[in-house]
């Protein structure tokens, strides 16, 4: 059964059909006017018809309500008001399968404040039924339950009970008149036809429910027991596995996962329906309270009725592992701000309540340092020489593991090489190890499965067989210049343009010549490829030539070194890889050539693994201004690519997406890196950075050693701990001053990010103190390891001889040795222990509307967003908004600007005071209170930096403040806006005023009269979330409903605005047609509450792009196009799209973007990026029809990506 919010039932029989393929019939219809559908669910009931429950609420028609008089619709007037009083119901709807009919079977009143359902095992695994979750309680109902046994005779023979209901444990400190809604409740199966429910509170609360059964009849209900479990994140549900995990989604923040150590809750507080009950039947307070829907329904009852706790850490429950989740996401900034750093960062305010936080996201994997180590010099090369004895070949097989482990590590010197061997540790090695150490090694590898290993330094090349060298001469003065090998094949590039080609005679065991050729060209790189399951040997090899041009030549026998292809590069290659990926749609593998150029590029194109040929092709990206060194690696057990520049990369496929995904590493350049793979670190990197030799892991999805996913997982992030809901940050260049000075000191600027935070219904820090509230929510435990072993170390005390004392001086030293250790391990497992038992708790909620919890923070972005200063407002003080602003009275310093409310309810929306709060950045690490000024006209929720002075939004009023000795000095104002100014933005002697209801108002200072001037506004009524400037006449702004529109400013409308005398009538200026209308450019549906938005380049160097998030967490881009090619393209690739693509909804893509008003102007990119999964058939079918190649759009749309990212 599917149930709309209103009236809509719909029923849907899944069957099917002879080859197993399951067939959906056509749907029945169960609606029902008037009525509101809560929640639905399926019932248990074994082999007979289907049943399901839904809890519903029919209102009255309005007709009947203004003419049928007192009694409406066969209900009674409620005593109080003299309303018709409204019942909330669960419903049973039967589908009978004879009849294939859906009838309402039977109904029952319930709690007025229901709102969540939960079946209950029946048939032979239970008695069936429902538990239903309100205000207070949670209540078991059923057709055909029976009324509860009466522990407690009632005096008044017509109170009977008959309900089996039972309230919920309560905190202490919540008011007993505030009820504790329920919100979700999950039912989980165990063996032996046992069962048990978990029910969560709006507070975060969790219950374990158990229902107790008659003993001679297990289908029949005779009491409740619910107990408290822990207190989690409050989550839209509960989701409980086999093997005893919980995982919550939480509402907002990250989502968790559980461990389960225990379900016998024996000592914690408990409430049972029995109570209830007994205290229905032993009330005679109020002789006309018989009901008992009446009973339970007063909040204070059910404080008296359940037992309080404390909440404190997790008791009962593990926290395991946590899913990065950023809804919701309230404002975003983005900039360079760390200092050390290519690429900007992106700050975001995420969460809210105590989990809210300040996310730093990075372009980029993450990457673990498993070791790093000191080299004698500054390395030239670094690689990896595989362990391919017998041995190690049968340990393979037996642990079915096809990875073979590395066994040496190899450092290349100017003019020397250092060989490192692998094992439990990492030690050097001299002559043993068979390689030449006083030249430097250009390529190295295993070579067969008999434990051979191949090195190539300038002189020759070395094989190393069974303890003995053997080694091949360069001839006449020449040098080797560069080199490559794989496990059969070696070849290498003499000076000149020699190339000479080796291979490993399979019989013999011997490294032989077999053939030599000049390529014309001097040669600077060279690879040889890998070779593919089932094949003995790379049938191309990849040369690249001084002359700028890659070539690709043949190792097949009789066609050796036959040139196949050939392609130009724009810059000298500095280094190249030959790779075998997966094929789509799992096909035969495709032959990837990526080539670093030394102009900081790469370039990426496709072979034919069967004629050589290169495509015509390549995808180009720019990764940093260093020359690119490209090495394979082993990512999620396929293949990928390290690119090294100014900022590490690895590059691999999408084989999901069917593109190929490019993201950098968040980490420190490194110099040179190749694979590595040992019993400890299944897939890592070795890489040297300077003097340093550096073992890393790319972290993945999960927290694992697996690397980039795709192109929206190629994002890290950081995050920082706030105390409230943030509201909103801004940037301030703090600097230095002396005492009192306003003078700041350019060279000494610092740069600070300052976050406002609130939360409504909340007490503020000093408040929660003082009700005894504590926000970690540790418990102490009795005793410490410390102690304990002190203890036993003074019982085990006795006398000792003269003799003994030097011996035991020894072992008390080796004893604190022991202890210290001991100590410290100690102490990182009760960090791990206080993490996984940490959890976040609400405090408690205020009596009365009106309360805040507030506090302004000031951190550091340089130093990781570590935490400078926090000042708490109290006094129900919220600070909204926040601005730099620089008043040239101060000297240009830069002072933040504190919108706040005092006592500021939501309905109605009211408060009793509104502040502009200056404060000033003393040091660049603490705040300092200039003044406060009073203001009117209602809450300031928008402030902007204006022309050296304060702009500042106030109710429906917009006004200009100067920097006064006291407090703030008015200069002008204009009013009758709208509504609220909501978002404020000022360039020029122009200001863009979003409104909470009626969209832009652009509004004009003029300086010779002294007045804000109305220049523009829009006629679409937008309610503004967000805003951003694009440029002088065009602002980008997004609405709650969705959608981003981006609009102009008319041509002649800003002089034609301020010259309102003169010639001008006075009528004229009066009438509301009379202000110019914006232009509405661009418009499109994202889908989800736009909450923030800035114009910022993503990559060093690269055109800006228009950047959002939502409110659940969604971060985007608009991306302009740059030429008129690029929309034609965008534009019919779209429209090929819109048909062919795939639509598991069924709707219009078109019709979704234009949900509100058309789309103008704005390609759907995500429908775009759909052109990669289509198969290969409908990407030819597309691809003519644009009369291009599929490779060609393939390149585009990366093209377009990369130029993001």
């Amino acid at each position: 059964m599917i149930s709309a919010i209103e009236k809509r039932k719909l029923v849907y029989v899944l069957n099917r059909d002879s080859s197993g393929t399951p067939t959906i019939a056509s749907p029945l219809e169960a609606h029902r006017s008037r009525t509101i559908t809560f929640d639905t669910v399926g019932l248990d009931n074994g082999y007979d018809n289907p049943i399901f429950a839904s809890l519903e609420f029919q209102y009255l028609d309005y007709d009947s309500l203004v003419l049928g008089g007192n009694v409406v619709g066969g209900k009674k007037e409620d005593e109080e008001d003299g309303m018709p009083q409204m019942e909330k119901q669960l419903a049973y709807y039967e589908l009978d399968l004879g009849l294939n009919h859906v009838s309402r079977r039977w109904a029952t009143t319930t709690h007025r404040t229901a709102c969540c359902l939960a079946a209950v095992p029946g048939g032979a695994d239970g008695p069936g039924g429902v538990l239903i979750g309100g205000e207070d309680y949670i209540e078991y109902v059923h057709e055909t339950m029976s009324a509860p046994p009466q522990s407690v005779t009632s005096t008044n023979p017509n109170k009977k009970a008959t309900k089996i209901i039972c309230a919920i444990p309560r905190r202490k400190l919540h008011p007993a008149h505030k009820g504790v809604l329920v919100t979700t409740i999950t039912v989980h199966r165990q063996k032996k036809s046992k069962f048990f429910a978990l029910a969560q509170s709006e507070l975060g609360d969790v219950y374990k429910i158990t229902l107790t059964l008659d003993p001679s009849d297990k289908t029949v209900v005779r009491g409740m027991i619910v107990s408290l479990l822990d207190t989690l994140p409050p989550g839209n549900a509960l989701n409980i596995s086999k093997s005893g995990m919980l995982f919550l989604p939480a509402e907002f923040g990250n989502h968790v996962l559980y461990q389960f150590e225990r379900i016998d809750l024996e000592d914690a507080p408990t409430c049972t329906s029995e109570e209830a009950t007994a205290a229905y039947l032993d009330d005679e307070s109020n002789p006309k309270i018989w009901e008992e829907a009446k009973f339970y329904a007063s909040s204070e009852r059910a404080s008296k009725l359940a037992c309080s706790f404390t909440p404190t850490m997790l008791q009962n429950l593990r926290k395991i592992y946590e899913l990065d989740n950023l809804a919701p996401a309230t404002s975003i900034l983005v900039g360079e701000l760390a200092g050390n750093e290519v690429s900007p960062q992106i700050y975001t305010l995420n969460g809210r309540g105590p989990r809210s936080t300040l996310r730093i996201l990075r372009h980029g994997a993450a990457v673990t340092e498993l070791a790093v180590s000191d080299l004698p010099g500054i390395p030239g090369a670094v690689y990896t020489i595989q362990d391919n004895t017998e041995e190690a070949m049968a340990k393979r097989k037996n642990k079915k593991n096809s990875r073979a482990y590395d066994k040496y590590i190899v450092v290349s010197f100017a003019d020397a090489t250092l060989v490192l061997s692998v094992g439990d540790t990492v030690e050097e090695m001299g002559k043993e190890s068979g390689f030449l150490t006083n030249a430097p090694t250009l390529a190295c590898s295993a070579l067969g499965h008999d434990g051979g290993i191949c090195q190539v330094h300038p002189a020759g090349v070395r094989h190393i067989h069974k303890g003995r060298a053997k080694q091949w001469h360069c001839p006449g003065l020449k040098r080797i210049e560069c080199a490559s090998a794989n496990e059969s094949q070696v070849i290498i590039a003499l000076a000149g343009g020699e190339v000479i080609y080796f291979e490993l005679d399979p019989i013999s065991g011997n490294l032989t010549e077999s053939k030599t050729k000049d390529v014309g060209a001097d040669v600077c790189s060279l690879d040889v490829g890998t070779v593919q399951e089932g094949r003995s040997r790379s049938m191309f090899a990849c040369v690249g030539c001084r002359d700028q041009t890659m070539r690709v030549v043949s190792l097949a026998p009789g066609k050796l070194l036959d040139q196949k292809s050939s392609a130009a590069l724009p810059a000298r290659p500095h280094s190249v890889a030959l790779q075998y990926v997966p094929g789509s749609d799992g096909g035969a593998d495709e032959a990837i050539l990526t080539v670093g150029l030394d102009d900081g590029s790469s370039l990426r194109a496709g072979v034919d693994p069967v004629t050589g040929a290169i495509s015509s092709s390549p995808a180009k990206r720019f990764l940093g201004a260093r020359p690119v060194s490209v090495s394979r690696i082993t990512l999620e057990s396929g293949p990928a690519t390290l690119l090294l520049s100014s900022r590490p990369w690895i590059s691999r496929p999408d084989v999901a997406g069917g593109t190929h995904v490019t993201a950098p590493l968040s980490y420190a350049p490194l110099d040179h890196g190749c694979s590595f793979t040992s019993e400890a670190i299944r897939e890592g990197i070795v890489a040297t950075a300077g003097t340093t030799l550096r073992i890393l892991s790319v972290e993945g999805e999960g927290g694992g050693s697996a690397g980039v996913g795709s192109e929206e997982e190629a994002f890290n992030s950081n995050k920082v701990s706030l105390r409230y809901t943030p509201r909103q940050m801004c940037l301030l260049a703090a600097g230095s001053s002396a005492g009192g000075a306003a003078t700041v000191d350019p060279n000494n600027k610092k740069l600070v990010l300052a976050v406002v935070e609130s939360d409504y219904n909340d007490f503020g820090e000093e408040e929660k103190k003082a009700m005894g509230f504590d926000a970690t929510a540790s418990s102490a435990k009795s005793g410490s390891k410390k102690k304990e072993k002190k203890g036993d170390d003074d019982d085990m005390a006795m006398d000792v001889d003269s003799d003994e004392e030097e011996d035991k001086k020894e072992d008390k030293e080796k004893e604190k040795k022991e202890d210290e250790e001991d100590e410290d391990e100690e102490d990182e497992e009760d960090e791990d222990e206080k993490e996984a038992r940490a959890t976040p708790i609400r405090g408690p909620v205020p009596p009365t509307p009106g309360h805040w919890g507030s506090c302004i923070r000031l951190v550091d972005p340089a130093d990781s967003c570590s935490t400078l200063d926090c000042m708490e407002m109290g006094r129900n003080e919220a600070a909204l908004c926040c601005a730099a602003v620089r008043f040239h009275s101060r000297g240009g310093e830069a002072l933040l600007a504190v919108g706040t409310v005092t006592g500021m309810t939501m309905n109605p929306l009211r408060c009793s005071a509104s502040h502009v709060v200056l404060y000033r950045v003393v040091n660049g690490e603490r705040l300092q209170l200039l003044h406060r000024t009073k203001v009117d006209d209602g809450p300031v929720l928008a402030l902007v930096h204006f022309q050296g002075r304060l702009l500042v939004g106030i109710g429906r009023t917009l006004r200009l403040y100067e920097m006064g000795k006291r407090q703030l000095l008015r200069k002008c104002e204009l009013r009758g806006l709208p509504t609220y100014v909501k978002t404020l933005q000022a360039a020029g002697d122009r200001a863009y005023v979003g409104d909470m209801l009626q969209s832009m108002q652009f509004v004009r200072y003029d300086s010779t009269a002294n007045r804000l001037v109305l220049v523009a506004n829009d006629r679409t009524p937008r309610p503004i979330t967000c805003q951003e400037l694009l440029d002088l006449n065009t602002v980008a702004v997004g609405d709650k409903f969705g959608n981003v529109s981006v609009l102009r400013l008319p041509r002649g409308a800003d002089a034609a605005a301020v010259d309102t005398s003169g010639t001008r009538a006075l009528w004229d200026s009066s009438r509301e047609d009379s202000t110019p209308k914006l232009e509405t450019l661009c418009h499109y549906h994202i889908g989800e509450v736009v909450t923030g938005m800035t114009r910022a380049s993503l990559v060093a160097g690269g055109a800006e792009s228009l950047i959002y998030v939502t409110v659940t967490g969604r971060i985007g881009a608009l991306v302009p196009f740059a030429s008129r090619d690029d929309v034609d393209f965008y534009t019919r690739l779209e429209g090929c799209l819109r048909t062919d693509a795939s639509r598991p909804t069924g709707r219009e893509p078109q019709a979704y973007r234009s949900y509100y008003a058309p789309v103008k102007h704005v390609v759907d990119g995500d429908l775009c990026e759909n052109y990669g999964k289509l198969t290969h058939d409908e990407q030819k079918k597309i691809a003519e029809r644009l009369d291009r190649t599929v490779g060609e759009i393939v390149k585009k749309l990366e093209d377009t990506r990369n130029a993001l990212l």
